[in-house]
């Protein structure tokens, strides 16, 4: 059985957001703080990393990350690719490149970004990296399979993933009806939702609410959520039976 933790439920600023008064960043409830979005997906053996934003550094000390076989990208803004020099330290203990899978777009930006890191002449330590694309095939790594689903991110081209009987969706605010049928079964919808009020590129909790409908899962939990979307302990009552807000460490079969 495979299980997956979110490292990350918060949205690009993170939450508590830097300077800022209001009173979910100023919770004292573990739940409304939220480092950037990303989880990580493990078995016994594998684990895999979608994404690797700003704090990714902390989330694998925090989750006691020993191992790291692969990270996969749903797309190249600095909130999701900007920890990836960290991947240095599995480089180092692992004695291996670590395997980033991405779109042929994203991985430009990778390069361009991490450029030392595939310099001809390359200054000792830089990170080692291997990128390997995504297109519509299925991945597999070690004992588990991520089967992707594309999305917009305003209009920018996303990835989510559906791995066992989970799907985790993240930056979309538009999918289209063929990619909708692939989220058919799966038993928890993992999707981001903003805030309340109407977004250029991310869902809200309602439009979030909505596909949860199309998908019909028996569990929707919701991430990538901004301090705007208010306190976890006002806003979980508030939600339908079967859909929860997300929070960081949460861990989860699938």
């Amino acid at each position: 059985m495979a299980r997956l933790t979110f490292l990350g439920t918060g949205t690009s600023q993170g939450v508590p957001m830097v300077a800022c008064p209001c009173s979910v960043c100023h919770s004292t409830d573990p739940r409304d703080r939220r480092l950037r979005s990303s989880v990580l997906v493990s078995d016994d053996v594998t684990n895999v990393a979608i994404d690797a934003g700003p704090d990714f550094r902390y989330q694998m000390l925090r989750a006691e990350v020993t191992h790291l076989e692969a990270i996969l990208l749903t797309h190249e803004h600095k909130d999701h690719t900007g920890g990836i020099d960290d991947v240095r330290a599995f480089n180092y203990f692992q004695q291996s490149a670590t395997d980033i899978y991405a779109t042929e777009r994203v991985q430009r930006a990778v390069r361009k970004d991490f450029d030392y890191a595939f310099a001809e002449k390359r200054y000792p330590g830089v990170p080692e990296i291997r990128l390997h694309d995504i297109s519509d095939d299925e991945i597999r790594i070690g004992g588990l399979t991520f089967r992707p689903i594309h999305g917009l991110h305003y209009r920018l081209p996303v990835v989510g993933f559906r791995c066992g009987t989970a799907a985790y969706l993240t930056d979309f605010n538009h999918i289209d009806d063929c990619e909708v049928e692939k989220l058919r079964g799966v038993e928890t919808l993992i999707v981001n939702a903003l805030r309340w009020e109407k977004h250029i590129s991310h869902f809200t909790v309602d439009e979030a609410i909505e596909l949860s409908r199309r998908v019909a899962p028996r569990r929707t939990l919701l991430t990538h959520c901004s301090h705007q979307i208010g306190l976890y302990a006002d806003i979980a009552p508030r939600l339908p039976q079967g859909v929860e807000l997300a929070y960081d460490n949460l861990s989860i079969e699938i």
